[in-house]
């Protein structure tokens, strides 16, 4: 098995009321103010009650170009993953020296050198450590990012790991675009990021950690389904595609996929005593829901991340991981108590990982 042995997560410097952004956002989207009613309605229906952005709200307006909100993603993106990084090595009483490994994911902005490349000697890693930036996964991204580094350390079992998600959704707004997926992403995602440092069997044992253990997991794609979710990629960047059709892909093959991975290791749904979801939204939730039969707020801690930060994309699960493990809002698990964490993404695919207290 590998470990989970510290975790730290962040949001954008800048905090407004989901009004507050309708507002802002609405000017950008549609200047002349035809589409003031229709927006607020939508917008009201995503659950989102706050969110942190990355730029004072009112310098959306000002945004020259697909290159200039690039160019905000580089320089926020590095200062909130600095701050990820050493936040979740602390976590772990571990040092940036100590590092072999660093993986990267974002899915909101393009860096090439890319983030980890840039942070590696900010934070101090030495100069030999491993590097392995992602960019595609989306969402599924936290929890993918997990069983990659768990595959890594299975064979690797002296080594430390770092899992770093950065995204910074609101950079991604479209200007004059009133289409439906515009709207929806403009008042569901948020800007932040998150860091997990994971460790192998014998550096686990020698620093006496006991867990969150990562026993196993297991990838899903789901076929015909890549334009459910993603990105047109052009002139003005990056423009979502998100299908309606997404919480009946939760809703019809979910369930079964879960059942079907458990079974594996002699557990069923009813034995997962900590579910670490993903928050796609109201309406996947509560598929999520109903696929896995989950209730008496099985799902709350990732119901009150959404509330309070909204989506952040790949960040999004390693943020309800760190409120699980630190008991914000809950109980901190027991030693042993087994757990699911899993996220979906553009593919459109899942991603399960079975975790142990």
């Amino acid at each position: 098995m590998s470990f989970i042995a510290g975790v730290h997560a962040v949001v954008g410097p800048y905090g407004y009321s989901q009004g507050e952004i309708t507002e802002a956002f609405t000017a950008v989207m549609s200047p002349q103010g035809a589409e003031q009613k229709a927006i607020n309605r939508i917008l009201s229906a995503t659950g989102v009650s706050h969110r942190n952005l990355a730029i004072p709200i009112e310098d959306y307006a000002t945004l020259a170009d697909f290159g200039a909100a690039n160019d905000e993603f580089i320089r926020i993106g590095l200062d909130l993953g600095e701050d990820a990084v050493l936040g979740a090595l602390a976590a772990a009483n571990l040092t940036a020296a100590d590092v072999d490994v660093i993986m990267s994911t974002t899915v909101t902005g393009l860096a090439a050198p890319s983030l980890e490349a840039r942070l590696i000697p900010r934070v101090g890693m030495r100069a030999d450590v491993k590097r392995v930036p992602m960019f595609g996964l989306g969402c599924v991204a936290g929890a993918a990012g997990i069983a990659r580094l768990h595959d890594y350390l299975l064979g690797h079992p002296d080594d430390v790991a770092v899992l770093l998600s950065v995204e910074l959704c609101s950079l991604t707004l479209q200007r004059n675009d009133v289409s439906m997926t515009n709207i929806v992403a403009s008042g569901l995602f948020g800007d932040g990021a998150a860091a997990v440092v994971m460790v192998g069997a014998n550096r686990a044992a020698s620093m006496g950690l006991t867990g969150p253990q990562v026993v196993d997991s297991r990838s899903r794609m789901y076929p015909d389904t890549e334009r459910a979710m993603g990105w047109d990629i052009g002139g003005s960047g990056f423009r979502i595609v998100l299908s309606t059709d997404v919480p009946q892909i939760v809703q019809e093959n979910l369930g079964e996929d879960v059942q079907g991975f458990l079974g594996d290791h002699d557990l069923k749904i009813s034995d997962i005593e900590r579910w670490v979801c993903h928050p796609g939204g109201p309406r996947v939730l509560e598929a999520m829901e109903s696929a896995l039969d989950l209730h008496d707020g099985q799902l709350d801690v990732t119901w009150r991340s959404l509330a309070a930060i909204g989506n952040l994309s790949s960040a999004s699960v390693l943020h309800v991981l760190s409120d699980t493990m630190t008991g914000s809002g809950s109980v901190v698990p027991e030693a042993g108590t087994p757990g699911l964490l899993m996220a979906m993404g553009p593919g459109f695919c899942a991603e399960l990982v079975l975790l142990k207290w």
